[in-house]
């Protein structure tokens, strides 16, 4: 299987959970080279602008932004951000639910501009990565619709 570049968009508390997708998918032999920032790669910086720049830059590198999407994503301004500059872009956005997620807890930004949103299974991780699985799904697996209803494609 490829290597793929990825940029991993989640919840700071959530780091731990990168790691964790790195290693699942690592055991069916796909490697994830992930651009974004997480305790393995901490940054410091603190001029706003200067982060945003740094991290446009980073999802320009990935081919794909997947989101760890867990109880607060939701929450986060900057998870909204990065899956906007993606859709920007056009880099394809792929929704993960980690252990503890609910349905409701997928981004607004995630509903506008989504791909494909999975369970924790690394078949269906990497269908999704690879742009061969787009459809949604709930927390349990069954299938739910984006509140748009809308399919993008890539050109």
């Amino acid at each position: 299987m490829p290597d793929k570049n990825v940029f991993i968009s989640h919840y700071g508390r959530d780091d731990e959970h990168v790691g964790k997708m790195k290693e699942l998918l690592q055991k069916s032999g796909y490697t994830l080279k992930n651009s974004s920032i997480d305790k393995t790669k901490p940054n410091q910086a603190n001029n706003e602008d200067y982060i945003k720049q740094l991290l446009r830059d980073r999802i320009r590198w990935a081919g794909c932004v997947t989101v760890l999407i867990g109880p607060y994503t939701h929450t986060r301004e900057w998870v909204n951000w990065e899956i906007e500059q993606a859709a920007k872009q056009g880099t394809r956005i792929v929704g993960v639910y980690i252990n503890g997620a609910s349905d409701s807890d997928v981004p607004e930004a995630f509903e506008k501009y989504g791909d494909a949103l999975v369970g924790w299974s690394s078949e269906k991780i990497i269908g999704a990565i690879e742009g061969y699985i787009n459809n949604w799904e709930t927390v349990d697996g069954g299938r739910r619709e984006s509140k748009w209803s809308i399919n993008r494609e890539v050109c």
